[in-house]
């Protein structure tokens, strides 16, 4: 066994209105664990979590992104539309497209301006 094994890397992600931010990851289709006043914690399936902040400074939400890898991006952009995030929420979304870097990905910037790449290899 190698002692210095990683087990899980979690972003913190701000919120500009916390419990806004929390319904929309909800509805974007991350699970809901652990939650008190100023984290909560969000899943998908066993390799993807990170936690909500409830901390917002523009200049650091408008400067993170994270990148999402998924088996089927054409799914998760249906669920996308399904849930109307984008009017639900007055969220940004960029549809799916291929990339020179050998993925297919759609850009989703969320209600604080975090922006998500959610991508399938190619």
């Amino acid at each position: 066994m190698n002692p210095l094994r990683s087990v899980e890397l979690k972003a913190f992600v701000p919120a500009k209105d916390f419990q806004l931010s929390r319904q929309f990851y909800q509805d974007l289709g991350f699970k809901p664990g652990w939650a008190d006043e100023q984290l909560a914690y969000f899943s998908h399936g066993e390799h993807c979590a990170f936690l909500l902040q409830n901390y917002y400074v523009r200049e650091w939400a408008d400067n993170c992104m994270l990148h999402l890898l998924v088996e089927d991006l054409d799914a998760w952009w249906q669920q996308i539309q399904e849930a109307r995030l984008a009017e639900r929420y007055g969220v940004r979304l960029v549809p799916p497209q291929e990339q020179p870097w050998g993925m297919r990905d759609c850009v989703l910037i969320d209600p604080s301006g975090v922006l998500w790449r959610i991508a399938q290899n190619t």
